[in-house]
């Protein structure tokens, strides 16, 4: 399937999750990240601020352990048609922008670009690690201004059963993707399941 039909498809997929499964399904996806990926204190982690009426998973239950435990949190602005990355504390306001997603109100970008992981936002993701976002292509740019080395973490409440069709040569592929049920690795040219 192309990527305008697999947004078109998952985008109403997560439309039809009630907040209860959201909230379920976005825990069981926090499991499986802390089993899998090991965290120490002043760890840097870029994490995105969900956008509740979209269906998101929930990334404030990240947040809100990453804050707990002494590790650095980072937070995606759009900012004069650019992704940047702003770094936030418990106590940050976070404010809606036009598109209805929370950002921080401060532009100030950290310059950051050697983080720990990446945790990013998607509708899909493939056996291999391409995501198909919602369009805008701000994730791709930022993953070619980041260290190469920062481990690019896909989180979605669906397991990648479809093909994308029409991959473009600059897209950058995740390293790898947590769902409710699995944690998949895109190390190779295969996904592996790491559960």
């Amino acid at each position: 399937m192309t990527k305008a039909e697999l947004r078109k498809k998952y985008l109403e997929k997560r439309e039809s999750l009630s907040q209860d499964e959201v909230l379920s399904l976005s825990e069981a996806i926090f499991q499986n990240f802390i089993h899998q990926f090991k965290r120490s204190e002043n760890q840097k982690i870029h994490c995105f601020l969900s956008i509740p009426e979209k269906g998101e998973v929930n990334t404030q239950i990240f947040e809100n352990f990453f804050f707990e435990n002494g590790i650095r949190v980072f937070v995606p602005k759009i900012f004069r048609n650019k992704l940047i990355s702003v770094e936030i504390t418990s106590e940050t306001p976070v404010i809606k922008n036009s598109w209805g997603i929370p950002e921080p109100e401060s532009n100030e970008d950290s310059g950051e670009k050697n983080f720990d992981f990446v945790i990013t936002p998607l509708l899909y993701c493939d056996r291999h690690g391409n995501r198909v976002g919602y369009g805008k292509g701000y994730y791709d740019g930022f993953f070619e201004d980041i260290n190469p080395n920062s481990v690019k973490i896909g989180v979605n409440f669906f397991n990648p059963d479809e093909e994308i069709d029409d991959v473009w040569k600059n897209d950058i592929p995740l390293d790898y993707l947590v769902t409710p049920t699995t944690v998949l690795s895109f190390g190779g040219t295969a996904s592996k399941s790491t559960k």
